[in-house]
C-alpha cells in the first residue's frame, strides 16, 4: 500500500510511514550524489562483466574499454541504499578493508596405511609337481631376497635336468670336431636346455651346481624374489600344485602408502609433491613426514571425497597396513592474494554479494567472484573489489533485506506512476469526448429548437395522446412504448413495470435493486433490504481488518477473524 499523502492503512488501520528520499543534503548544501555539482568517479567497470573492476581506466579481458562508475550510480540494477546513521548504529554495522596478503591453508584429514603396490611380489609355480619341503611356514614371516621358500619335485624338472647334462656331454665330445656346424649345433643345444630351466625360475646358482655335480636331483628349490613380509601363503607340504598356482605373496614394508580422504572443495589446495605430516594415536608425540605422490582421478560418490596418496618411509616397520592415521597437509602459499573475511559474503547460490559503505549512510551492493577459501575463514577475491576498499562484515543481511525492500518499493512506485500517467491520459481523452458530446448536443438543441417552438402541447397532453394510442396497440407494443415514455420523464423502469411491488437494495450499493429479497448484492454479498427502510444516516458496522464485510447489526462479529465490528462512516 503506497500513498502520496499521510493517513492510515486501509487493510490493518496502522499509520503509514514516510519513505525517505534517496538523496541527502550535506551541511554545506551539496548532495552526496553530486558533490560540488559534479559526480565523482569511484572506479572503472567492464561493460560486459560487472565483477571486473579497476581503479584506473583501461581494457577489460574481452578487449573492451572500461566504463567509469560515478558516485550514486554504483549500485547497478539494485541501486545503492540509504539508511539513517542512527539506524546504522542500531543495526551493529561493522566494516573492514580489503587486503593483500599471503594465503595459507592447512588441511586436516584421516587416512589408512596400505602396502606399496610397487613393492608387492608373487611367487608361483611354472611347473606341475609336489611340494616336498617348506622353509617359510606362516603368513607374516619376514624373508630376505635369495632365501629358500620351498622344495618342489616334478617329473618334468627331472627330465629337463637330464637333457641339460646330456647337452653338456655332447658339447664336450664335439668340441674337437673339424666341422663348425656340428660344434655350433652342440653349443645351441646346451644354451636352449639351460634356458628352459631358467624359464622355470630355477636359480642360476642351482643350475651351476647341477653342472658341477653332473648328477640330477629329485627336487629343486624356489627362492624369495625380494625382501619383505609374507602377506599370503598357499603352499602346503605334500600338496600337488599345478602350473601357475600362486604359492606366496611378499610385500616390502620399507615404504608404505597412506590413502587420505580429502573433500572436493579442498582439492584446489592439494598438489603432488606437497609436504604431509602424520601422527598415530598409539604413538603420541611422534610425527612422520611424507609427500603427496598421486591424486586419484575419480571421486567417491557416496562420501563426496577424493583419495590422495601419501608416500612415507618405514624403516622401523612402525607403520602397519590398515592403520588409521591423522594427516595434516600444508598447502602451498598463494602470494599477494586479494583477501576478505568469509563472513562478509552473502552467498545466494547464483551470485556472491558484499556491501561497500559510502558517505552519509549509503551502502553499495557489489557482486564479486570468489576463489579458494583459506584458513581462519578468509577467502580470495578474484574480481569485483579493489585493494583498500571498505566492506561490511556484520549486519550485511539486514542491509540485504533493506535493499530488497527498497527495490520492491521503487518498482511499485514506478508502476503507480505509470498507472497515474495512463489515468491522466484517459481523463484527457474523456474530457475531449465530453467536450465533443456537449458540442453535438448543443447543435442538436439548436436544430430542434424550431420544432419545439412549433409544438404548444405539454408533457401531460403528450401522455394522454400516447395512452389513447396504446389502447389500440398490442400489449407488447404498449409495454415498450410505456417504457420509452417513462425513460423520457426520468422514471424508474422497474417501478413502472412492477407497479406497487416492493423493491430491495443493498445498503452499500444503492444502484443495485431487485424485487427478490433472497438475492444478495453481487458486489459485497450483503443481504438486501427494503428500499423504503433505508433512510439517510442509517448506522452500518464493518470489520477493521476485513472492510468488505458490512452489516447494520452492532452485535455481530466478523465471520473471518471474529473481531468486534466498528461503526462505518
Amino acid at each position: 500500500v503506497i500513498s502520496d499523502k499521510p493517513g492510515n492503512c486501509p487493510i490493518c488501520g496502522m499509520k503509514l510511514t514516510p519513505i525517505k528520499s534517496t538523496s541527502m543534503q550535506r551541511s554545506d548544501g551539496t548532495s552526496p550524489d553530486k558533490p560540488n555539482g559534479k559526480k565523482k568517479i569511484l572506479y572503472w567497470r567492464a561493460p560486459m562483466d560487472p565483477t571486473y573492476i579497476s581503479d584506473k581506466p583501461g581494457k577489460s579481458p574481452m578487449g573492451m574499454d572500461l566504463v567509469p562508475v560515478y558516485e550514486g550510480d554504483e549500485g547497478g540494477r539494485t541501486g545503492s541504499i540509504l539508511i539513517d546513521p542512527v539506524t546504522v548504529q542500531n543495526m551493529g554495522i561493522k566494516t573492514t578493508t580489503v587486503q593483500r596478503k599471503d594465503m595459507k591453508k592447512t588441511i586436516r584429514a584421516v587416512g589408512t596405511v596400505t602396502y606399496d603396490e610397487e613393492k608387492l611380489y608373487t611367487v608361483n609355480s611354472k611347473i606341475s609337481g609336489w611340494i616336498e619341503k617348506l622353509y617359510v611356514n606362516f603368513t607374516g614371516q619376514a624373508v630376505k631376497k635369495g632365501e629358500p621358500l620351498l622344495d618342489i619335485y616334478s617329473p618334468d624338472l627331472v627330465s629337463a635336468q637330464e637333457e641339460y647334462l646330456l647337452a653338456i656331454k655332447n658339447k664336450n665330445m664335439l668340441n674337437e670336431s673339424a666341422f663348425d656346424d656340428i660344434k655350433t649345433g652342440a653349443q645351441s643345444l646346451l644354451v636352449s636346455t639351460r634356458k628352459r630351466l631358467e624359464n622355470w625360475d630355477i636359480p642360476a646358482r642351482a643350475i651351476d651346481q647341477l653342472e658341477q655335480r653332473s648328477t640330477i636331483t629329485k627336487t629343486m628349490t624356489l627362492i624369495a624374489p625380494a625382501n619383505g613380509v609374507v602377506i599370503h601363503k598357499n603352499a602346503v607340504e605334500g600338496v600337488r600344485v599345478n602350473e601357475g598356482a600362486n604359492l606366496y605373496q611378499i610385500g616390502d614394508l620399507s615404504t608404505v602408502w597412506v590413502d587420505v580422504s580429502v573433500y572436493d572443495y579442498e582439492l584446489p589446495w592439494v598438489n603432488v609433491g606437497q609436504e604431509a605430516e602424520m601422527e598415530l594415536s598409539y604413538l603420541p608425540g611422534k610425527k612422520f613426514y611424507g609427500t603427496v605422490s598421486y591424486i586419484y582421478p575419480y571421486l567417491n560418490r557416496k562420501a563426496r571425497d577424493i583419495k590422495v596418496r601419501v608416500e612415507l618411509h618405514n624403516p622401523q616397520l612402525e607403520l602397519k597396513p590398515d592403520m588409521y592415521v591423522n594427516i595434516t597437509l600444508y598447502a602451498d602459499v598463494t602470494k599477494n592474494a586479494l583477501v576478505i573475511p568469509g563472513e562478509a559474503v552473502i552467498r545466494s547460490g547464483k551470485r556472491n554479494l558484499v556491501f561497500v559503505p559510502r558517505d552519509e549512510g549509503k551502502f553499495e551492493p557489489r557482486e564479486i567472484s570468489l576463489g579458494a577459501e583459506g584458513e581462519s575463514g578468509d577467502v580470495i577475491v578474484t574480481s569485483g573489489l579493489l585493494e583498500g576498499e571498505p566492506i561490511v562484515t556484520s549486519g550485511q543481511f539486514l542491509l540485504d533485506s533493506e535493499s530488497n525492500a527498497q527495490e520492491a518499493i521503487r518498482k511499485m512506485l514506478e508502476a503507480k506512476q505509470v498507472q497515474m500517467g495512463n489515468g491522466d491520459m484517459e481523463k484527457g481523452r474523456q474530457g475531449e469526448g465530453e467536450k465533443r458530446n456537449m458540442e453535438t448536443m448543443t447543435n442538436q438543441s439548436d436544430m430542434n429548437s424550431s420544432e419545439h417552438n412549433k409544438m404548444d402541447m405539454s408533457g401531460s397532453q403528450l401522455m394522454q395522446m400516447d395512452n389513447q394510442d396504446m389502447k389500440k396497440q398490442p400489449q407488447s407494443a404498449t409495454h415498450n412504448h410505456q417504457h420509452d415514455i417513462a425513460s423520457m420523464l426520468g422514471a424508474s423502469a422497474t417501478e413502472r413495470d412492477h407497479g406497487s411491488t416492493a423493491l430491495y437494495t443493498c445498503p452499500m450499493h444503492l444502484e443495485f435493486t431487485s424485487d427478490d429479497p433472497n438475492v444478495r448484492c453481487p458486489e459485497c454479498g450483503m443481504k438486501l433490504k427494503k428500499k423504503s427502510d433505508i433512510a439517510p444516516g442509517t448506522a452500518l458496522y464493518t470489520c477493521s481488518m476485513h472492510p468488505d464485510f458490512v452489516t447494520d447489526d452492532p452485535t455481530a462479529r466478523c465471520p473471518i477473524c471474529e473481531m468486534k465490528l466498528v461503526k462505518k462512516d
